[in-house]
């Protein structure tokens, strides 16, 4: 199977710019090992883009967001959370979605468990509780999104997005690149912007 065909999963083209791909994943339902939930919150993050991990290169940490894209990214946050990034972009130029929230839907006790919390809206509004819900860790990295423990759903329904700049970064805090369901109440932080 060749890679252009392989990157196309729930409807979306993984190899498309990381911002298209961010916004396209609003409302894909991702499972780990069938516990997962439906994407309300993204980021988008591009080589050319000083605030991605793949601005100056490539290295041990970062190979993964070099490709193939439709893989996943994971690494650990202030050394204290892991954070889940889907590959995008051909393979070598270094791009990625940061998952920042999921609506829970599938294994909510299992989340709950992992969690340590009851109510749903706080199991996975934000990427790091994303990570412990889904038990993602450093071993996910570079796994394809294709196979499991990874399961992608394409959306269900038509989904109203709104965009806004990123958050929780220190360069390129103006940039647009975090997309959102709109109404949802599991997002990691409300959005002030208009449908995108």
């Amino acid at each position: 199977m060749s890679t252009r065909v392989s990157s196309v999963l729930a409807g979306i083209d993984f190899e498309a710019p990381a911002q298209d791909v961010a916004r396209l994943l609003i409302g894909v339902t991702v499972l780990v090992d069938g516990v997962g939930g439906r994407i309300v919150e993204t980021e988008a993050y591009d080589r050319e883009d000083p605030a991605s991990h793949a601005f100056s290169g490539p290295t041990l940490r970062n190979m993964a967001m070099f490709g193939p894209a439709a893989h996943a990214y994971v690494y650990r946050s202030y050394g204290i959370h892991w954070c889940l990034n889907f590959v995008c972009r051909e393979a070598e130029h270094g791009a990625g979605v940061l998952i920042r929230a999921i609506e829970p839907v599938q294994g909510l006790e299992t989340m709950r468990a992992r969690r340590g919390v009851e109510e749903a809206w706080q199991l996975c509004s934000g990427p790091g509780k994303v990570c412990q819900a889904l038990a993602v860790t450093r071993e996910h990295n570079g796994l394809s999104l294709a196979a499991p423990p990874f399961q992608l759903l394409p959306r269900t329904e038509e989904v109203e997005i709104v965009a806004g700049p990123r958050i929780g970064i220190s360069k390129a805090m103006d940039v647009p690149w975090r997309f959102g369901l709109a109404g949802s109440k599991h997002l990691s932080r409300p959005f002030r912007a208009l449908a995108a």
